[in-house]
């Protein structure tokens, strides 16, 4: 069997590993599901009223997106506290005695953290539709749109595995991730239009790659109103384009730094 063929395979019985450990322990699938449905019913009826949208757009259809955003993000955590976590049980000590390629453990785990992901956005499209939320492009344009978030959130498990490679302690690693992960997520166009916010935090969020993944999304689900004011960066005029250099480069440079991390740090 070819190197390619074995770390393939070896990442499938990861991979496999994972998600069966998520079906023994229920919690996880519970809060994985709980967390969207709370979000879009709290965003959507607490704060739907408050927040001025241009005319023909309804705060359902604007919201989901970045509702669908924010929470693959934040999941994107697991990623990190999972590796974390086996490293402090020594789980990885074991892998280590096994004839298996070494970079398996890594897509195996970001590979089964985004089968998690695809549960939270149909559980959170199920909501959404409940409150008000309709796709208004293609069934093609859709599927972009659900495609382009998956893959940003694979992405981001890479750049999380490697923190928690590094952290090694899954509390930490927690805290650390939101830190960074809330400002992101909130300075953003994910739960109001960029034009409410003052200059500086505008031009940062224009240029966030969560806000084009969010535009990206929108315009994808068809939930855009042609009333709305055209944006002024290239990168929300060009979202699925910027989404996409976004996850090219974070896998570039973290999949083989993960990789070299873990092999370092798992060979101690």
């Amino acid at each position: 069997m070819s190197s390619i063929a074995a770390t393939l395979s070896d990442s499938a019985v990861i991979a496999k590993r994972n998600l069966i450990k998520v079906k023994r322990v229920p919690d996880i699938v519970v809060f994985a599901t709980l967390s969207p449905i709370m979000f879009v019913l709290l965003f959507r009826y607490v704060f739907g009223g408050a927040i001025a949208l241009p005319e023909g757009t309804s705060y359902g259809e604007f919201l989901l997106p970045g509702i669908f955003a924010q929470t693959i993000v934040l999941g994107s955590t697991t990623t990190g506290a999972s590796l974390a976590e086996d490293l402090q049980k020594g789980l990885i000590d074991r892998f280590r005695s096994l004839p298996m390629s070494r970079s398996a453990v890594l897509i195996g785990r970001t590979v089964a953290d985004a089968g998690l992901n695809v549960i939270s956005i149909t559980v959170m499209a199920l909501t959404g539709l409940v409150v008000g939320w309709r796709i208004n492009s293609s069934f093609g344009e859709a599927v972009a749109g659900f495609l382009i978030l998956l893959a940003f959130a694979f992405a981001i498990s890479w750049l999380m595995a490697m923190v928690g490679l590094l952290v090694r302690t899954p509390e930490v690693v927690n805290n650390a991730s939101f830190i960074v992960i809330f400002p992101l997520t909130f300075v953003a166009n994910t739960f109001v239009p960029l034009e409410s916010l003052p200059t500086v935090l505008r031009t940062f969020a224009e240029w966030n790659p969560v806000s084009s993944v969010v535009q990206a999304a929108r315009e994808l689900f068809g939930n855009t109103s042609p009333l709305a004011p055209a944006p002024e960066a290239w990168s929300l005029q060009n979202p699925v384009v910027y989404t996409l250099i976004w996850v090219v480069g974070i896998l570039a440079v973290f999949v083989p730094l993960s990789v070299r991390t873990y092999r370092r740090t798992a060979g101690h």
